[in-house]
């Protein structure tokens, strides 16, 4: 009797003692915890982010560099022929404006990230004020991608979600056809299924 209730005090407390140290024990290496992030039920735990590809950040430049140069260029020659070359430095100032936009753009761009979990979408945005909505699958009632003729061009597309309250409604610009259709499809599914099960 009494060496099977100190084994068992020894074996209760052998997990016990043994979880702290096998938790750390992966954590201190890094490639433990590469390979812990790989599994699955870590990436339930810990979202994995996806970026928006690049051609949005060339269609939103390239739309600033036409509009700001036609506003230089307006700004520069209309003073300039008009009252005198002086008043041609006020092209200056959309100039300014110009490699300002080029510059947040580009952060704007990087600050635009989306995750899917089991439950919902993640969809985070912002620079100085950052945004994150989580719009729950068992709330979408419409799934619709959406691409307007520069969008095309560049060969991009968005993917917009209509939920029950328009408060939770959001968008994921800039997203490859193919990419925005498998998110598209795969939203709905699971929309459906936990509408279904409500």
């Amino acid at each position: 009797m009494e060496t099977g209730s100190p084994h068992d005090t020894g074996t209760a407390d052998v997990p016990e003692a043994a979880a702290p140290d096998a938790a750390h024990a992966p954590a201190v290496p890094d490639a433990g915890a590469a390979e812990a992030v790989a599994e699955p039920g870590a990436g339930a735990a810990e979202p994995v982010w996806r970026a928006l590809p690049p051609g949005l950040l060339k269609m939103r430049r390239l739309l600033v560099v036409v509009w700001l140069g036609l506003l230089t260029l307006a700004t520069a020659l209309v003073p300039g022929l008009l009252t005198g070359p002086g008043w041609a430095a006020f092209a200056v100032l959309p100039l300014a404006v110009l490699v300002w936009g080029w510059v947040m753009l580009e952060r704007n761009w990087r600050s635009w990230r989306y995750a899917e979990r089991a439950d919902d979408l993640l969809i985070s945005r912002g620079v100085l004020w950052r945004e994150e909505t989580v719009v729950p699958y068992g709330r979408m009632q419409l799934v619709e991608v959406t691409s307007g003729p520069v969008e095309r061009y560049f060969g991009l597309a968005s993917v917009q979600l209509h939920t029950a309250a328009a408060a939770t409604d959001a968008t994921i610009p800039g997203l490859d056809p193919a990419e925005a259709e498998r998110l598209r499809d795969r939203l709905t599914e699971l929309g459906e299924a936990r509408s279904a099960g409500l």
